[in-house]
């Protein structure tokens, strides 16, 4: 596995834990990777202290310290940084589209800090062409964390490349995955009469549920079958369960629909998951070419 990771970078403690997790992920792959900070000058009419190649300088400054850091916890990792003289937002988005991985850092951890991602980040989020990983700062006070991989599954809804993305971080990890899939008993509306008459003869709503959700993990389960799988199967809402399944894991995958316009780009269970999970996050397209 190789390619490249690339990682936004701004200076604050949690771009540095993203800056960290990046590069064992990058070693972990044998992919190279890429420290970037997007910048502009723009003077005001404010009495301003210093003056654009102070600023540029610090910027570089900031940069370099983070590659040697990196550099010196993985000596073999090849890792580059650039200043790239653009807005955020598209500098980015144009990361995302070249890399296997963006990876960005969150302001924060905990389910009842909420909201810590930021704008830059969402708007990110919303149109990146490929995976975008959000991590946070290590909490020192925090359980230990376990290696497992846990993915969101909607069977009939999650794109194939959310799985492929799930299977092969839990692949390269050693870890098991956990997918797991909430659900809800339907009002007796949303039912025919003759859906309800094959419930009993399914052993009823559980079974069947059961049954699409094996049927949507079969194809990865044969195409990665040194990947040890847990069917996590639960009455309840999507985000809450989702939530409660990773509060120990080393990385939550969610999708991202690439239709939907607006805040709702996110969906509401990967917009709550990216605000209150306290793991790393990564935030695949459902449309994402495979890599």
């Amino acid at each position: 596995m190789s390619g490249i990771i690339t990682v936004g970078l701004d200076g604050t403690d949690h771009a540095s834990a993203a800056a960290d997790w990046a590069a064992q992920e990058a070693d972990r792959r044998g992919a190279s990777l890429r420290l970037v900070h997007a910048w502009v000058w723009r003077p005001t009419d404010v009495v301003y202290v210093g003056d654009r190649a102070a600023e540029e300088r610090w910027v570089r400054d900031m940069l370099a310290e983070a590659r040697s850091r990196v550099v010196g916890q993985h000596p073999t990792l090849d890792v580059t940084t650039e200043l790239l003289v653009e807005d955020p937002v598209p500098a980015l988005l144009a990361e995302a589209a070249r890399a296997d991985m963006l990876v960005l850092g969150s302001r924060g951890y905990g389910t009842l800090t909420g909201y810590l991602v930021g704008s830059v980040s969402l708007k990110v989020l919303r149109h990146a062409a490929g995976p975008v990983v959000m991590v946070g700062r290590p909490n020192p006070g925090a359980p230990e964390r376990t290696p497992e991989v846990v993915v969101g599954v909607e069977p009939g809804q999650t794109g194939e490349s959310v799985l492929e993305f799930a299977f092969s971080a839990a692949a390269g990890r050693g870890a098991t995955l956990r997918a797991v899939h909430a659900w809800s008993v339907p009002t007796v509306l949303a039912w025919s009469p003759g859906s309800l008459y094959l419930v009993p003869e399914a052993d009823g709503l559980e079974q069947i549920n059961r049954e699409v959700l094996a049927d949507t993990l079969k194809p990865w389960r044969d195409t990665y079958p040194q990947v040890e799988v847990v069917e996590h199967f639960e009455i309840g809402s999507a985000s809450e369960v989702l939530l409660s399944s990773s509060a120990r894991a080393g990385l939550v995958v969610v999708g991202r629909r690439s239709h939907e316009e607006g805040l709702r780009r996110l969906g509401p269970v990967t917009h709550a998951v990216l605000h209150h999970a306290t793991a790393p996050v990564a935030v695949v397209p459902h449309d994402c070419p495979a890599s």
